[in-house]
């Protein structure tokens, strides 16, 4: 598992229509991926999850999918 520098973190509002949820994203750039991870921002009720590889923070924004509170 890597640290993340205040160089590589980031912040990322997703959406219902991202879901599942996982890191790294589609189409990111060959030096930015890492294994991939599944992540669970609708795990708890402020809607964020942080990627344990390169530190980016996950925002869920919008209507949650029926069945999530």
């Amino acid at each position: 598992m890597s640290q993340a520098t205040a160089d590589t973190a980031r912040q990322v509002d997703v959406t219902a229509h991202d879901l599942p949820l996982h890191c790294p994203r589609p189409g990111a750039p060959l030096w930015a991926r890492h294994p991939r991870v599944f992540l669970d921002v609708l795990r708890n009720r402020e809607g964020k999850a942080v990627c344990p590889y390169c530190g980016t923070e996950y925002t869920f924004t919008g209507e949650r999918p029926k069945g999530h509170h």
